[in-house]
C-alpha cells in the first residue's frame, strides 16, 4: 500500500478548520481552567487566609512543576502514537481536578488538586503544536498558530469572567468561588468525547514538501490507532530526547527564543494572575466589576496582540525569516513602559485602556515563534522540541513568575501596605527588556538553523 493510496485527512481544507476550532475550544479550556484562580484569588484569600506567597504557590509552582516536567515524557510518547487522544484524556483529566479545586478547605487541599491540573494539562499543548503542523502546510502554520493561541486570552477572560459572576453571586446567591471550579471543571469533561470523536490523526510532515518523498507505508492503521501511529512509519526508530537535544544544541536561536519567551512568560503569567487582585486593592473594585474589566483587557487586548504578531509573522517571514524574531522583539521593548504607564494610572477605567496595549504587544509574539519552533526541528521531533520549549518556558514562566511577582508583593506589604502589588507589576515588567534582547540576537541565526522543508 503505497502513501498515495491512503488519505490524509489534512488534505481536506474544510475539515482542517473544524480540527483547528476543537483545538482552539481545548486550549481555551486550558486557560479557563488555569487562570480562573486568578479571579477567584480575591474570595479565596478572603476565606482562606491566605497570603500573597501562598496565592503564588497556588497559581505558580502547585501548576507548573509536574505540567512542565510531564510534558516532555508525554511529547516523547506523541511522536509515536495517537495525539488525538493524548489531547482528549488529558482534557479529560485536567478538568476532573479543576472540578476537585471547588471541594478544597484549606490550602494544602487546593495546592495538590492544582497539582492534579497541571498534570492533566501537561498534555495538551505540544500534541496540539505537532496536529497544527501537520493540518497546515507551512506559509499559513504562523496564522493558524495565531489563531490556536486565541485560547490564552478567550478562555483567560471567560474564566475571569464567569468566575466572577458566580463567586460574586451575580447568578444566584448560593454560587461561590466552589461552584465556579466545579461548574468549569465540569463543562470541559463534556467537551472531550466530541474532541475524541470528531478529531481524526493526520500523517506527519504530510504537508512538508520533503513527505513527497517518503517511503511507502509499512502496514495500515489498526483500529483507531490513526494514520500518524502506524500508516506512515519510517523504518528508523522515534528519535529520542538525546537526539533532539544534539540537534538543538547546534541551533542557538532554537535556545534564544525559549529563554526570551520564558522571560515574556514570567511577566506574562504572572500579570494574568495578579492584576485582578491589583484592581480589588489598588481601586477598591468589587469582584464582578473587576472581573468585567480584567476580562476585557485580556480578550481585546490579547486578541488584537494574537493576531498582529500571526499575520506579520507570515507576511514579512516569506522574504525574511528573522521576521518570526523581529515582530515579537519590538513588541516587547515597547510592552514596558505601558505596564509601567498602565500600574501608575489614577483611574481604573485609565489603567484598562493602557493595559489594552501591552497584553496585545505582550502576546503577538506566541504565533510567529510557535511557528518558528516547528520549523526548527524535523516533523518526527516537532513534539518533544515544543514539549523541551514548554519545559523550560512553563518552569520559569508560570512556576517563576507569579510566585516572584507574588514574593515581591509580600516584601513591599510592610511599607507600601495594599499598594504593595502595583510596585511588584512595576518591578517584573522589566523583564519585557531581557525578552527582546534575547529575541533581537535569535534573529541573527533563524534563517541558517531553519529546517529547509518549506
Amino acid at each position: 500500500m503505497s502513501i498515495t493510496q491512503a488519505v490524509n485527512p489534512a488534505t481536506r481544507p474544510n475539515y482542517r478548520y473544524w480540527v483547528l476550532l476543537m483545538l482552539f475550544v481545548v486550549y481555551a479550556f486550558n486557560f479557563l481552567d488555569r487562570q480562573i484562580i486568578s479571579i477567584l484569588a480575591i474570595p479565596i484569600r478572603e476565606e482562606l487566609g491566605l497570603s500573597d506567597r501562598q496565592l503564588g504557590l497556588l497559581g505558580g509552582i502547585a501548576f507548573a512543576f509536574l505540567y512542565s516536567t510531564l510534558g516532555v515524557p508525554i511529547a516523547w510518547l506523541a511522536d509515536r502514537t495517537n495525539r488525538v487522544r493524548i489531547i482528549a484524556i488529558s482534557l479529560t483529566f485536567w478538568s476532573a481536578f479543576t472540578a476537585v479545586c471547588g471541594l478544597a478547605q484549606n490550602f494544602w487541599q487546593l495546592f495538590l488538586a492544582r497539582v492534579g491540573v497541571g498534570v492533566g494539562e501537561a498534555g495538551g499543548v505540544a500534541p496540539s503544536y505537532s496536529l497544527i503542523a501537520d493540518y497546515f502546510p507551512p506559509r499559513s502554520r504562523a496564522r493558524a498558530l495565531a489563531i490556536y493561541s486565541l485560547g490564552i486570552p478567550i478562555g483567560s477572560a471567560f474564566g475571569v469572567v464567569a468566575g466572577a459572576q458566580i463567586a460574586g453571586g451575580a447568578l444566584g446567591d448560593s454560587l461561590d468561588w466552589r461552584s465556579a471550579f466545579i461548574i468549569v471543571g465540569l463543562a470541559g469533561v463534556l467537551v472531550a468525547p466530541v474532541f475524541w470523536l470528531t478529531v481524526k490523526e493526520p500523517w506527519r510532515g504530510g504537508l512538508d514538501r520533503k513527505a513527497a518523498a517518503a517511503p511507502e507505508i509499512k502496514h495500515p492503521p489498526q483500529q483507531g490507532e490513526g494514520l500518524a501511529a502506524g500508516a506512515i512509519e519510517q523504518a528508523a526508530a522515534k528519535p529520542g530526547i538525546g537526539t533532539v537535544l544534539k540537534l538543538l544544541s547546534k541551533k542557538p536561536s532554537f535556545w534564544l527564543l525559549t529563554f526570551g519567551a520564558s522571560c515574556s512568560s514570567m511577566m506574562g503569567y504572572g500579570v494574568f494572575f495578579w492584576l485582578p487582585s491589583f484592581f480589588a486593592r489598588s481601586f477598591g473594585l468589587g469582584i464582578i466589576d473587576t472581573g468585567w474589566l480584567f476580562g476585557a483587557v485580556l480578550f481585546i487586548g490579547g486578541c488584537l496582540g494574537i493576531l498582529l504578531g500571526g499575520v506579520l509573522a507570515d507576511w514579512l517571514g516569506k522574504a525574511r525569516k528573522s521576521a518570526y524574531a523581529i515582530v515579537p522583539a519590538i513588541a516587547f521593548l515597547f510592552a514596558f513602559p505601558m505596564y509601567v504607564a498602565g500600574v501608575l494610572a489614577p483611574s481604573p477605567m485609565l489603567a484598562v485602556l493602557l493595559f489594552l496595549i501591552p497584553t496585545a504587544l505582550g502576546l503577538s509574539w506566541l504565533g510567529p515563534t510557535l511557528s518558528a519552533f516547528q520549523h526548527l526541528a524535523p516533523p518526527d521531533m516537532r513534539a518533544m522540541a515544543s514539549a523541551i520549549f514548554l519545559l523550560i518556558n512553563n518552569l520559569l514562566g508560570i512556576g517563576g513568575g507569579i510566585y516572584v511577582l507574588g514574593e515581591i508583593s509580600t516584601l513591599l506589604t510592610p511599607t507600601f501596605g495594599e499598594e504593595a502589588l502595583r510596585y511588584s507589576i512595576m518591578v517584573g515588567a522589566s523583564l519585557y527588556v531581557v525578552a527582546g534582547i534575547l529575541f533581537l540576537l535569535a534573529a541573527r541565526t533563524l534563517a541558517r538553523d531553519w529546517e529547509q522543508q518549506d
